[in-house]
């Protein structure tokens, strides 16, 4: 009779934690589904005020300098060393069999198609993505974003717009400069510590490097840009919880923006190569 009712007990907590479970599943996938087409929506409305109602230059101007020219600096500091690194690596790997022609290109390479493109991205999303959300999101909990509306301004072409606009732009030319510098990084740390000159550098960037290349990671960076900016918006338009809550909301956008940098990076390398 004792064994009957720890089998019934049993049964039951089993039944109690799969109903437990299955409410916390349901919940979390209702969330899931909800944050997309939250990010649907506010996708479609972009596009839809960048084409026909934008008519705020000047924050674009604005965003354009703080996603662009504000993450110069930073962005040039970790690919100089990136390159110096890829050349030093590259040289590790390749003179055990005596193919160091062959340098040149997998540093252009790794910069172009990869490293520039990702890193790049990476550390924008972390700088420029929780700025974004940290600044829409202090607007909507003080109530700023609701006065923007009684004022007829629309939040979506009033906030959103410009700094998605400013990302996508932007991206490009901030990986570009990457690419060059980690390039050049490169060439020098293959002339004066690799004993290459610079006509064998040359000659093994010809080698393997090709145009298709270069566009291919400007290509992914506009994407990666406008995926940061996104995300950092829709999550500021829906801060709560006063600072706290903006804290919290700055390192979810952070979070989901070097998922989505990942997620597009192995999308396009399917897609495309």
């Amino acid at each position: 009779m004792k064994n009957f009712w720890d089998l019934r007990i049993k049964s039951n907590f089993s039944q109690k934690n799969l109903k437990i479970n299955l409410v916390k599943l349901g919940q979390r996938t209702f969330l899931v589904l909800q944050y997309m087409g939250g990010l649907s929506i506010l996708f479609s409305k972009t596009l839809f005020y960048s084409i026909k109602k934008f008519t705020r230059k000047e924050n674009l101007l604005d965003q354009l300098n703080k996603v662009g020219t504000n993450s110069v600096l930073i962005v040039f500091l970790i690919t100089l060393f990136t390159g110096i690194v890829l050349a030093l690596q590259s040289a590790y790997a390749l003179k055990k069999f005596a193919a160091e022609i062959y340098i040149p290109g997998m540093v252009a390479l790794s910069m172009t198609r990869e490293l520039g493109p990702v890193l790049t991205a990476l550390i924008i999303a972390g700088r420029v993505g929780a700025s974004m959300t940290a600044e829409i999101g202090t607007m909507t909990v003080t109530e700023q974003v609701d006065a923007l509306e009684t004022l007829a301004y629309d939040p979506q072409s009033y906030l959103v717009v410009p700094r998605v606009l400013a990302a996508t732009l932007m991206f490009p030319v901030v990986v570009a400069l990457s690419e060059a510098v980690g390039i050049v990084s490169g060439w020098i740390t293959s002339v004066s510590l690799l004993d290459l000159s610079t006509v064998e550098f040359v000659k093994g960037l010809r080698l393997f490097y090709e145009f298709k290349d270069i566009w291919y990671g400007l290509f992914k960076s506009m994407s990666f840009g406008f995926a940061i900016a996104l995300i950092g918006c829709i999550r500021g338009l829906h801060a709560e919880g006063g600072a706290e809550g903006v804290g919290n909301t700055t390192m979810r956008a952070v979070v989901l923006g070097a998922q989505a940098i990942l997620v597009l990076d192995a999308f396009w390398a399917v897609v495309l190569l």
